[in-house]
C-alpha cells in the first residue's frame, strides 16, 4: 500500500487539509505574505532532512539543466501559487478558499490533455465537470 499512488495521492490530500487550517489559523493578525514566507522557511529544511535521511542528496549526478529548469519553474509557480492562496485565505472562508484552488484540478486535466498527451475517458470528463460545479456550489455564499 505504501507504494500506491492512490495511497499517497490520499495521503497529500489530507496534509493538504491540514495545511490550509493550520494557515488559516496561523495568519491571523499577520501579513498573508509573511505567513507564506514563513512556511517557506519551514518546508526547505524539511524536505532537506528528508533527502539527507534517505541518502537521496547522493543523487545530484541524475539531474540534467532540464530537470532543474522545469522543477525550478515549478517552484516559481508554487510561490506564487502559495502567495494567492495565503492572500485569499486571510480574507475568505477556508472551505470556499480551498475549494475554488481545487479547481487545479481542472486545470490539470485540461493541461494533461492538451499539453502532455494524456487521454482522459468520458467518466473521467464527467468527474472534471462534476469538480467545476462542486466547486462553484461550494464558493456560493
Amino acid at each position: 500500500m505504501g507504494h500506491s499512488w492512490v495511497f499517497w495521492a490520499f495521503v497529500s490530500a489530507l496534509f493538504a487539509a491540514a495545511t490550509t487550517l493550520l494557515g488559516k489559523l496561523g495568519i491571523s493578525g499577520i501579513s498573508s505574505d509573511v505567513g507564506a514566507f514563513v512556511r517557506t522557511l519551514i518546508v526547505v529544511p524539511a524536505m532537506a532532512l528528508v533527502l539527507w535521511s534517505t541518502g537521496q542528496f547522493a543523487q545530484t549526478q541524475e539531474w540534467t539543466p532540464r530537470n532543474v529548469l522545469l522543477l525550478a519553474l515549478s517552484g516559481l509557480a508554487t510561490a506564487a501559487s502559495w502567495l494567492a492562496f495565503y492572500r485569499a485565505l486571510s480574507t475568505g472562508q477556508a472551505a470556499q478558499v480551498v475549494s475554488i484552488d481545487k479547481l487545479s484540478v481542472v486545470f490539470v486535466a485540461l493541461f494533461g490533455v492538451t499539453l502532455l498527451g494524456e487521454t482522459l475517458t468520458p467518466l473521467n470528463w464527467l468527474g472534471i465537470l462534476l469538480v467545476a460545479g462542486g466547486t462553484f456550489l461550494v464558493a456560493l455564499r
